[in-house]
């Protein structure tokens, strides 16, 4: 097949490197891959040298940005209706908000047989602004009839999506993001030379976080109830791996909270060095206030962690509840600390935890699986379209 796929930006996170898995999967399969992407710029990192160094075709839109902009937005929707007519392909499958938009209607425009759009967060709950949400859900809905299948990577957002009047049943399937799980199954013989590396003694727990330092992911609120968890126990460090523009905000609050010495933030970190990171930690905490599926919640548990997480979007299908860790009611702080302070007061039910849940994220999230079910979506969609 010729498959182009086309996403906003190639900033360092979970949607991004889902992408990127795909197209590397689907190339290795034999297929000829395009990816069509905006600028890879931003404080979080750039995946844009990783993906040029993979052997399919990269193309870059400059024009094309996150924000909403009607002249980028107008130039964006006619380079991408030329590149679709030059490339000709068989199937288009676009990737978040922005791409998914003009990416699809590029599509239709250019007469590509089959498009496709991923779901990897909703974008009309993820802004405060009720004006946005009202426009991308306006915008979501009149897109939904000229796609031919909508994947989502947890079987919340289905749900969401229809009670928005996005789209119709028959249209949605799940495929769970899918990663590189061996990587962090390897990790664990670099676990106590990263933990000599961020300053960790044997005694300390640390209580990892795998995410942007950004709006709506839950740093602050580990900051809130960090006083107390503190005082309680002596050995807790928080182990922070990721950077954003909210770094000097949530700095500033450790500083006033007298608590520098707790907390371990890496800065920027290379997402192949991310499962060596995650062998240092033995609490995952995923605050997080959006997602679609959080990628971290795997990550944790392949790396042999108990994870505590809130229940929004599709993070309930990212676990166990009970088992290899805890679902928690949303942005409910004291609940929070009480997950937390199970864990840390209990190491055998720490490892009996983690090893359940490394056996779920196995099972559930490897990259092959996700490319191979991702491919019987384009067959069936092709065999349905003739």
């Amino acid at each position: 097949m010729k498959i182009v796929h086309i996403i906003t930006r190639l900033i360092i996170g979970g949607a991004q490197e889902n992408t990127l898995l795909s197209c590397q999967g689907q190339h290795r399969l034999g297929h000829e891959v395009t990816l069509i992407t905006g600028p890879g710029v931003g404080p979080e990192g750039s995946l844009m040298d990783r993906a040029r160094s993979s052997g399919y075709r990269v193309i870059e839109v400059p024009q094309m940005h996150r924000a909403l902009h009607a002249g980028n937005d107008f130039s964006t929707y006619c380079r991408l209706v030329r590149l679709l007519r030059q490339l000709q392909p068989d199937v288009v499958h676009t990737h978040s908000s922005k791409a998914g938009i003009l990416g699809r209607w590029a599509a239709r425009q250019a007469g590509v047989p089959v498009i496709i759009h991923t779901i990897h967060g909703l974008a009309f709950t993820a802004s405060t602004s009720r004006l946005a949400n009202g426009v991308y859900r306006t915008l979501e809905r009149w897109t939904a009839p000229i796609t031919t299948k909508i994947v989502c990577v947890a079987g919340a957002m289905s749900v969401q999506s229809l009670e928005a009047d996005i789209g119709e049943a028959r249209q949605y399937v799940t495929v769970y993001s899918g990663m590189e799980t061996q990587a962090f199954l390897a990790a664990q013989s670099q676990r106590q030379r990263i933990r000599q590396r961020l300053g960790l003694q044997p005694e300390h727990i640390a209580v990892g976080t795998i995410a942007r330092l950004f709006d709506l992911k839950g740093h602050d609120d580990l900051i809130d109830i960090a006083p107390d968890l503190c005082k309680r126990f002596t050995h807790l460090r928080f182990l922070w791996i990721g950077d954003g523009s909210l770094r000097q905000h949530l700095e500033k609050r450790i500083a006033a909270a007298g608590l520098e010495d707790r907390f371990i933030l890496t800065g920027l970190v290379k997402p192949e060095e991310i499962p060596d990171y995650c062998s240092a930690m033995d609490i995952l905490a995923h605050p997080s206030r959006r997602e679609g599926l959080a990628r971290a919640l795997p990550q944790g548990q392949l790396a042999g962690c108990p994870v505590v997480v809130y229940g929004v979007d599709g993070n309930a299908e990212g676990l166990l509840d009970g088992v290899s860790g805890f679902v928690i009611a949303p942005f409910d702080h004291e609940q929070l600390a009480q997950k937390l302070s199970i864990l840390l007061s209990d190491a055998p039910r720490r490892q009996q935890m983690g090893q359940a849940g490394r056996q779920f994220a196995l099972g559930r999230f490897s990259a092959e699986t996700m490319v191979q079910q991702l491919q019987s979506v384009y067959l069936q969609a092709m065999d349905a379209r003739r």
